[in-house]
């Protein structure tokens, strides 16, 4: 509930629902109890307890529904570490600080990337998918590419295309258009990421592009996981053979130039010892970079958006903030929309765009006294830390101010807000997204105003990256005196 008696429209966030036909078949599924594994004879050690659910789906439908409900669920059930099926694999769930700082800070040398079975495939040899030391060289040189220096030519460019965008979306002789936003959103950061990070004009195959990203994105949870006509694990192979064939084509001229762009920037950066990425580097961290830039940042400001919609008193917040710094075109400029920061802070810890890491146990070990075999995939949902009452103040609520100064409660544990990962995965690019989504929703709010149903709820849907299943409708009013 809020304030004025309303149900939350994050209620859904953090208990499992029961509106829908489709919710109340789902919470009808039996359990059934599975112990992971007994520990040695010699060990103090516990098993880890937990639900295979459904025979090889487990309990897949259920996160493709529901999300963050069903990891808090998990928690409330079987505490900081339970077991669980998806997709014919067992897997351990790990929720809440204490259980996810012995996997990434205390025994992080037990535990490797786990991603490979997710979209390897599809993402092979991108950042995130390396590990240890190999990770760390590659990350090195990579950091050559976000400079300071490259991120303030980002956004000289970045402003002027983004306002141009944005105020096409409502047609010039019309007061308002109803749109789409998260498809409209989609667009504009692919195009944007072209830009910047490949200094090139995606317009005529954006279609086939997005159709290859969000083939990758979406195979990584196919339930048959063969080339089959009409699967989606075809149709991810087959985008990663357009997004691979892209990217080749350009590379002899990004290795000849030296434009400011990040893929120019990847072909020229340099270890201490002279070393260069390969050719085939190259490509895998440009199909991984362009993916994370454009997705992450298109249900992140589709979130920032919804929540403006929902709650017209920051929106009037942030557009005076915005309408004071003039241009906003420049890091420091950036830096100064406090209130739209709040806001951010708080979209990403309601939805963060990658909910979950997954790693996966390189040797036997433990996790809070829980006995973990070697292999074992571990899911760190730390979406579930967002939402704990123990670390914020009514976590269904949004409320902004929880980021301010005076309050800070993302400080009440290091691991309480991680929306861009922690420890040495640690997104690469969080400043650049984040500069990206401030200008798109400073953008839109010189531009227009809107506002949302007060018992419209955004039906977000779970794979890789949460997406909203209606594409996120939104009646945007052109604001008469706009600048």
């Amino acid at each position: 509930m809020v304030a004025d008696g309303r149900v939350s429209e994050n209620t859904a966030l953090i208990d499992i629902p029961d509106e829908h036909l489709i919710d109340r078949v789902l919470r009808r599924i039996p359990e059934r109890p599975r112990v992971l594994a007994s520990p040695p004879s010699a060990s103090d050690a516990t098993a880890v307890h937990g639900d295979i659910g459904l025979p090889y789906l487990g309990r897949a439908l259920q996160y493709l529904r529901w999300g963050p409900a069903e990891m808090m669920e998990r928690h409330r059930r079987y505490g900081p570490v339970s077991m669980s099926r998806s997709l014919g694999v067992e897997r351990v769930l790990v929720t809440g600080p204490e259980a996810i700082d012995q996997v990434l800070g205390i025994r992080r040398r037990d535990f490797g990337q786990g991603w490979n079975y997710f979209i390897e495939p599809f993402f092979g040899r991108g950042l995130l998918l390396l590990e240890f030391d190999e990770h760390m060289f590659h990350r090195r040189i990579m950091q050559q590419a976000f400079t300071r220096d490259r991120l303030e030519a980002h956004l000289s460019a970045l402003v002027p295309a983004a306002r141009s965008a944005v105020r096409q979306w409502v047609p010039a002789d019309a007061a308002s258009e109803t749109v789409s936003l998260y498809p409209t959103i989609k667009n504009l950061t692919l195009d944007i990421a072209g830009e910047t990070f490949m200094a090139a004009d995606v317009g005529s195959r954006r279609r086939e592009l997005i159709d290859a990203f969000i083939a990758c994105t979406h195979a990584g949870l196919a339930t048959i996981r063969h080339s089959v006509p009409g699967g989606r694990w075809r149709a991810g192979l087959r985008g990663r053979q357009v997004l691979e064939q892209y990217f080749t084509e350009m590379l002899p001229e990004k290795r000849r130039g030296n434009s400011p762009d990040f893929f120019s920037g990847l072909c020229h950066a340099r270890s201490e010892d002279g070393e260069v990425f390969s050719d085939a580097d190259v490509v895998n961290h440009m199909i991984f970079l362009i993916m994370a830039a454009h997705d992450t940042t298109t249900t992140t400001a589709t979130a920032v958006a919804y929540y403006l919609g929902k709650h017209p008193e920051w929106q009037q917040r942030v557009r005076a903030e915005v309408l004071a710094s003039g241009e906003a075109s420049t890091i420091t400029d950036l830096d100064g929309l406090r209130d739209l920061d709040l806001v951010i802070k708080e979209s990403l810890r309601l939805m963060p765009p990658v909910p979950a890491f997954v790693r996966r146990a390189v040797r036997d070990t433990e996790i809070l006294g829980h006995y973990i075999p070697a292999g074992t995939p571990v899911d760190l949902a730390y979406h579930v830390n967002h939402l704990l009452p123990d670390l914020w103040t009514r976590p269904e609520q949004f409320d902004p101010e929880r980021f301010a100064p005076d309050r800070r409660e993302d400080k009440s544990h290091r691991l309480a807000w991680v929306p861009f990962g922690a420890g040495a995965h640690k997104c690469i690019g969080m400043h650049f997204g984040t500069f990206e989504v401030k200008t798109l929703i400073a953008e839109m709010v010189r531009a227009y105003e809107w506002t949302l149903p007060a018992d419209y709820r955004m039906p977000w849907g779970f794979t890789t990256i949460p997406f909203p299943r209606d594409d996120a409708p939104v009646t945007l009013r052109r604001r008469s005196n706009a600048q």
